[in-house]
């Protein structure tokens, strides 16, 4: 039986709650990682509003959950190198974090490869 995680039930529930997350972008941060963070909370809120819709089909819950986490992957592999873009990428996941979505053991390894890159 498949492992059911606070992603899980986000993607495939109507009752999961919403948290803004509170991440100001850090001066100094490089444009590559804004858009990456851009990206992410684009896919994140579309996820959001997909959920939620009523006539959603589990099709587009799948669908918008995959975006989503290759989203959230992008930003976990991007190798910051600039004080700013470490920190900046450090607020940014521990806000998401917060939320019970940094799950995968797939964060994790994008993680700490990214760490050995720099």
């Amino acid at each position: 039986m498949p492992r059911v995680t606070r992603r899980t039930l986000l993607a495939f529930t109507a009752g999961a709650s919403f948290v803004e997350p509170t991440y100001a972008e850090e001066e100094g941060t490089s444009r590559e990682l804004q858009a990456l963070i851009a990206t992410h909370g684009t896919a994140y809120d579309a996820l959001h509003r997909v959920v939620h819709q009523a006539d959603s089909s589990w099709h587009d819950r799948k669908s918008a959950d995959r975006i989503e986490e290759e989203a959230l992957l992008a930003i976990c592999s991007y190798p910051a190198t600039s004080r700013g873009d470490r920190r900046a990428k450090a607020e940014y996941l521990l806000t998401v974090e917060s939320r019970g979505e940094l799950d995968l053991q797939e964060h994790m390894q994008a993680i700490l490869h990214s760490i050995v890159r720099t």
